[in-house]
């Protein structure tokens, strides 16, 4: 067998492990010689106003990791639930933010990238130094950090599970206080994204700043 094909398959059993422990990865990445481990993600993507919102977080290795899934998956009572006790455990956490001017501005893929670069320089402006990222979705960001990207990262790794709650929890609330101002487009409900309600709002009341005016369905009433 070849180096180059010994090595890919190592790392293809790296991050693909047959256990349903869905903290595996993070353990092999350990054993590896990588002790601090960061899952990485995003949301806020598909929304028509308000920022992209990523999160960074590096859970202790003897907590409860099953509890710790994909948000969409949970309720908003369960997803403020694992919140906190992220924050009780205590995990390290890094948030990174990108404006709905620079999503404009750069595209939303790459503001994504950008919010989650800033979540882990978040997490090392705090004293903590990430040494792997495991990235939700098909692109890893940019940085020098050895990491790996993960497609249905939530679903593999309790890391970028729990990072998936921290950053919808977090938009969310970002989302609510919009709302308090602009109560017409019923922000809290629908947190920007392009529901009928939305979309009528949009078409009534005009557009707010928060709006991200590059987007289908604000652009036309710029």
């Amino acid at each position: 067998m070849s180096v180059a094909l010994c090595v890919k398959q190592t790392q293809k059993a790296l991050f693909n492990p047959p256990s349903g422990d869905n903290f595996t990865i993070e353990r092999n990445l350990q054993q590896q010689g990588y002790p601090v481990v960061a899952g990485l993600d995003e949301v806020g993507r598909g929304p028509l106003a308000g920022p992209v919102v990523a999160a960074a977080v590096i859970l202790p290795p003897d907590c409860q990791h099953s509890l710790f899934i994909d948000s969409k998956k949970l309720s908003p009572k369960v997803r403020q639930q694992l919140f906190e006790l992220l924050h009780t455990i205590p995990a390290r956490i890094g948030i990174g933010i990108v404006s709905q001017r620079i999503i404009e501005k750069i595209n939303i893929l790459q503001a994504s990238l950008l919010a989650m670069k800033r979540a882990v320089l978040q997490l090392k402006k705090d004293g903590v130094q990430p040494v792997f990222l495991l990235v939700d979705g098909k692109f890893t960001i940019p940085m020098s950090t050895p990491q790996e990207a993960l497609i249905k990262g939530e679903s593999r790794s309790a890391s970028i599970a729990a990072a998936s709650i921290v950053a919808k929890v977090t938009r969310d609330k970002m989302m609510a206080k919009l709302h308090q101002q602009y109560p017409h487009y019923n922000f809290i409900k629908n947190q920007g994204y392009p529901t009928l309600e939305h979309r009528t709002a949009i078409q009534k009341h005009g557009i707010t700043t928060h709006h991200r005016k590059t987007f289908k369905g604000v652009r036309e009433f710029v």
